[in-house]
């Protein structure tokens, strides 16, 4: 019990504030639903869950009084295992070349508003996993984990969207996945356009974390 009144009192306000956004958001998909008479885009809505089991895994770290380290290298493990779904959402604009002509504006916007809440959630969970991590490193230690994780999410970005594997398919086939991630890395030649897209994706996860951390930090200061 007092694991949940810690979550909630630790995480009351951004919390509240994804829960308007993001119940903002599915009230945009009901009135998709509702003007085209077609579920299409309902699977958004699975892509948010996903995208919100990083935050849930950070935010039960957060709230652990005495954290051993065992337990936060199994936690960042599944965490970074989940964490690509957030950004995926990005992804999503892909599905616009199926849309219906007569409400483009509206696909645009929903998919954006499921994207925007996507990245909240990536940001907050890093945001997270930072104050977990500065427990047991350093500032540049911790630094250094939180950039790889960027490019490995932007890795992990494209293996789910042109490659079509799921988070949990490590478990489930992970010879085929293994072995096609060691062919990317032993041929970067022959798959230029994933190394690039890892670059730029995670040079944009870099940069938006940077102007996240900085908004945070100005409006705590005006507090």
């Amino acid at each position: 019990m007092n694991y949940i009144n810690n979550l909630i009192s630790y995480r009351y306000k951004s919390l509240a504030l994804l829960s308007v956004s993001i119940g903002s958001t599915l009230i945009l998909l009901m009135i998709r639903m509702k003007l085209a008479h077609s579920y299409n885009y309902l699977f958004l809505v699975w892509n948010l869950f996903l995208a919100a089991i990083p935050y849930a895994i950070t935010i039960y770290l957060v709230s652990i009084p005495k954290l051993n380290k065992i337990t936060l290298l199994l936690a960042f493990g599944i965490w970074l295992l989940f964490l690509p779904n957030a950004p995926y959402i990005l992804t999503d604009m892909w599905h616009l070349r199926y849309n219906e002509p007569h409400i483009f504006w509206l696909d645009i916007l929903l998919i954006s508003a499921f994207a925007f809440n996507g990245m909240m959630l990536f940001y907050f969970s890093v945001t997270d996993m930072k104050t977990v991590l500065l427990k047991f490193l350093n500032k540049r230690k911790t630094s250094f984990i939180l950039t790889f994780v960027f490019f490995i999410s932007a890795f992990g970005v494209y293996l789910g969207r042109f490659l079509r594997y799921n988070s949990w398919e490590i478990l489930t086939n992970p010879k085929v996945l293994f072995i096609d991630i060691i062919n990317m890395i032993v041929q970067p030649l022959g798959n230029k356009e994933v190394w690039l897209f890892t670059l730029l994706f995670g040079a944009f996860f870099t940069l938006g974390y940077w102007i996240f951390t900085n908004i945070n930090m100005e409006s705590k200061n005006m507090v």
